[in-house]
């Protein structure tokens, strides 16, 4: 068979260690893998449905970018798996236990604090659900984007920490995370315990996924890399240290259903349009 080749965003240097671990696995399971890194989501989405990978390590953003050029170019765009910790996630408003908001209504006139342009848990699942509440972001409320790893689709949570970082300095008044991170900042000290309130909660989500375009692989290829992915055990001593390094247990398979609030989100803030054109004005990966 050609050689399988995986698109992934380098957003942390252990990408390398961890593709290079899985490749080592696949080969010894007599598939030939090998990994091409991007610098950012767009380009990888792109050279995906031009046929110059054949599976892609996307983001949430990246996955409803590839699904709509791929509708556009009569492309079928398939998830074939994602981790457990991609599903049912959720993002949270949370504003200073000390000041007195204790409610979305509460923000109107306010400074809310998120990450990048083009996080989808930090900026754009909550932005669209207090747009649902009935608060107009930038015209109800002043949004204070911290945009690092621009590109990223919120991978790399820079951003997202110093929009909470923010928060307890008072530059802000509120700011937006996915609940991991939340938890994760009060561990770490930057968010110090019991001195946030949370004010909204979006919907659930589904998080990464493993992105193919069947037609560019040989017949059988995809359904066996998919196989693989999903035959790894955290009981195997060599798979172990590379699922705990990409933040997993288990893989399962995709699926697609988890995306519909990100997709509302990103027609109502006019991210994408519905062919997967970036149609965001402040957005240059």
């Amino acid at each position: 068979m050609e050689t399988f080749l995986m698109g992934a965003v380098a957003y942390d240097p252990k990408v390398v260690t961890i593709w290079d671990g899985f490749r080592a696995w696949f080969r010894e399971q007599d598939f030939d893998f090998d990994y091409l890194l991007y610098s950012n989501y767009e380009r990888q989405v792109e050279d995906l449905l031009a046929g110059q990978i054949h599976a892609a390590w996307n983001s949430p953003l990246a996955w409803v970018r590839a699904r709509r050029l791929g509708d556009a170019a009569d492309i079928e765009v398939t998830a074939v798996a994602m981790r457990d910790t991609d599903r049912d996630l959720t993002s949270l408003v949370v504003t200073r236990a000390d000041s007195g908001i204790e409610t979305v209504e509460g923000l109107r006139g306010k400074v809310v604090g998120v990450g990048a342009v083009d996080s989808p848990q930090a900026t754009l699942l909550p932005l669209a659900h207090l747009a649902a509440a009935g608060l107009e972001p930038g015209t109800d409320f002043e949004v204070r984007r911290f945009d690092v790893g621009v590109g990223l689709h919120g991978d790399h949570v820079g951003g997202e920490r110093d929009a909470a970082r923010a928060l307890m300095a008072g530059e802000v008044d509120a700011a937006c995370m996915i609940d991991g991170n939340h938890l994760a900042f009060t561990n770490e000290g930057t968010l110090p315990s019991g001195a946030t309130t949370v004010v909204a909660r979006t919907g659930a989500y589904d998080h990464c996924n493993m992105t193919v375009v069947p037609a560019a692989a040989e017949d059988g290829v995809v359904e066996r890399f998919a196989a693989l992915l999903l035959s790894m055990s955290y009981d195997d001593p060599q798979v172990r240290p590379l699922l705990d390094l990409e933040g997993l247990h288990v893989w399962h398979a995709g699926r697609v259903d988890g995306y519909r609030l990100l997709e509302d989100a990103v027609d109502r803030l006019g991210f994408y349009d519905t062919a997967g054109r970036v149609t965001a004005d402040a957005y240059r990966p």
